[in-house]
């Protein structure tokens, strides 16, 4: 049998590597599944339960494997659903590609079913590269280029193929006017800086005497070279929420998270600093950086695109981070003074203090602070660490203490919900050997949790190690939203877009061949974790949290608390519950460290 279109698609990605595709069928790409039919499954055909699961799978699967995703839709409705994990992608500059099956070429014009403007409809989210292809030729050039592209730029990009051009024998471009070869190699590269911007690079922060650092995920392959400079310039070391993995948080001068979701070490970090080195992340939220002006600074990053944003860096070096840092550090010196870095150390052990004593405060029934404490000292040192957004975000943030090689991401620019399942999903295929946990709250279990959990009970016997805990903050609260209406508005609860229904989610995992565990007291949380931990096979612990809790910042100023006074005044919902723990959790600041829960 000839060789058809969509054979030649399928043997192109083999042949990129690609070894696993995230997607839901559809008439659209039937070409293409009558192909993966032919091909015996190579690449394999990974099913989600809807496209925009499949998209979110493909990100954390490139996220954690650090290769090309790849995902895979019918037309209409199933490109459309692929734009928010897309997006997620961009926002987050990890390697997708998209592959989209259209309308027959006989049929486009003419108001047909499914018929969607497909390259008009991606060609933000995809706008590094995306291209439709009408005639046989185009391949490999338009595949390869698509590839290429997303691992170069880090980034999404999407190729649309007509159902009727799948099914075309393949002709390979020819050597003749207006055809485009290709080739498929994509050696190793390394982009660095000047020897001119390093030695401007290196008088800065030579010339600092309380020098603060803040880690990205551009920054995760350069661990001994960060902790190096940190040890020359007696430096403390903030990280960005995509960076939590990139150092060990058993440094002692690692401050932890920084800004929203942030500790007080890093906002005082920031805060005191003369100099401020920034090594791969732009960190969106420039007032949680030094104020304009107090400090001097470098930053290292890859793309000169996003190079020279947040703040008023003296020097940009555009480089790969460990390059550049190997080549920076004959060029600084190592600072004689230690009493700046020995102060951040101080910050951080008190501050761990308080959030062991937060951790240990009562509430109704589970306080979710404690759920994340518990689970961290629990983690297997290879362990993945996937989160979803919301109030979940900030116990990830402030109380999962990353132990190299320990990975954890989450949707990290975007902060869209419902990413945490299926990015352990992706994380599970690029590293069926490692145990994943993922944490979520109720209401990204309830947008599309649950539909994945199915896709894990379909695929939980092909993976090495049968480990993938889901744990579920259940507080019948869409809470991070909750407590910005108080925070940052003064505004009440709203329960009509804020209450969620309660879920049996334990009761669910169960009912499909899962371990469900459900927690609804304070002493059965650490024993719920390891049973979940040593299951032999995925797992759902559902914890009843206390959505009074609140996980505004530890740091928030004034016109917050005002703000949130306010609420209570104008009658919330919950405003003896939020008053309460509020207090307490706030208090844990300025009292001695204790050993027993508080009452």
């Amino acid at each position: 049998m000839a060789e058809k279109v969509s054979d030649h698609i399928l043997a192109r990605l083999r042949e990129w590597g690609v070894e696993r595709v995230f997607g839901y069928p559809g008439d659209g790409i039937n070409g293409l599944l009558a192909a993966w039919e032919r091909a015996g499954d190579q690449p394999r055909f990974i099913q989600a339960r809807h496209e925009e699961m499949a998209a979110f799978e493909a990100v954390g699967y490139a996220k954690f494997s650090g290769r090309l995703g790849v995902c895979v839709a019918t037309s209409g409705p199933g490109a459309i659903h692929l734009l928010n994990g897309l997006y997620d992608a961009k926002l987050d500059h990890v390697p997708v590609l998209a592959i989209v099956g259209q309308t027959a070429r006989t049929a486009m014009g003419g108001a047909y079913q499914q018929e969607v403007d497909l390259h008009t409809l991606l060609k933000d989210v995809a706008s590094d590269f995306v291209e439709t292809v009408t005639v046989p030729e185009q391949l490999p050039n338009v595949l390869d280029r698509a590839a290429r592209t997303a691992l170069g730029r880090r980034a999404p990009t999407a190729v649309i193929v007509h159902a009727d051009v799948q099914e075309l024998p393949y002709s390979a471009p020819g050597h003749a006017f207006k055809m485009v070869p290709s080739s498929l190699d994509h050696s190793d590269w390394q982009a660095a800086p000047s020897d001119e911007a390093l030695e401007r690079a290196a008088e800065v922060l030579n010339s600092g005497h309380r020098t603060a650092m803040l880690v990205g995920q551009g920054a995760a392959g350069a661990r001994a070279e960060v902790e190096q400079v940190a040890d020359l310039l007696g430096a403390g070391v903030a990280k960005a929420l995509l960076g939590l993995d990139v150092l060990g948080d058993d440094l002692p001068y690692v401050t932890g998270s920084i800004g929203l979701l942030g500790t007080r070490p890093s906002y005082e970090l920031m805060r005191d600093c003369d100099t401020l080195l920034t090594i791969g992340s732009n960190f969106p939220y420039s007032q949680f950086l030094p104020e304009f002006g107090s400090a001097r600074a470098v930053q290292i990053e890859l793309d000169p695109h996003m190079a020279g944003l947040r703040y008023p860096y003296e020097v940009n070096l555009i480089g790969d981070a460990r390059a550049t840092l190997q080549r920076l550090i004959p060029l600084l010196r190592r600072s004689t003074d230690r009493d700046w870095q020995r102060k951040v150390e101080q910050n951080v052990a008190r501050w761990k203090k308080v959030m062991e004593a937060r951790a240990a405060v009562s509430a109704d029934p589970v306080n979710p602070e404690y759920v994340a404490r518990a689970l961290s000292p629990l983690l297997p040192s290879d362990a993945i660490v996937t989160c979803d957004s919301g109030s979940v975000a900030n116990w990830y943030a402030r109380h999962v203490s990353m132990r190299p090689p320990m990975r954890g991401s989450l949707s990290g620019t975007l902060a869209t919900m419902g990413s945490g399942v299926p990015y352990a999903i992706g994380a599970k295929f690029a590293h069926p050997e490692r145990p994943v946990v993922a944490l979520v709250g109720d209401g990204a279990m309830q947008m599309n949790g649950l539909a994945e959990l199915i896709t894990i009970a379909k695929y939980r016997a092909e993976w090495e190690d049968p480990r993938l805990v889901v744990g579920v903050w259940n507080n019948q609260d869409l809470n991070q939203v909750t407590w910005e209406m108080r925070a940052m508005s003064g505004s009440p609860q709203f329960l009509p877009s804020q209450q969620l229904p309660d879920v049996p989610y334990a009761d669910f995992a169960r009912s499909i061949g899962l371990t469900g565990v459900k927690v609804e007291k304070p002493e059965d949380v650490e024993p719920a974790w390891r049973e979940a931990l040593a299951a032999q096979g995925p797992a759902v612990v559902e914890f009843v949290t206390d959505p009074a809790v609140p996980p505004i910042p530890p740091h928030a100023d004034w016109d917050q608390i005002e703000a949130t006074a306010k609420s209570i005044l104008k009658g919330d919902t919950d405003r003896a519950g939020m008053v309460r723990q509020g207090i307490k959790a706030k208090v844990q600041e300025f009292l001695p460290h204790r050993h027993k829960k508080e009452s």
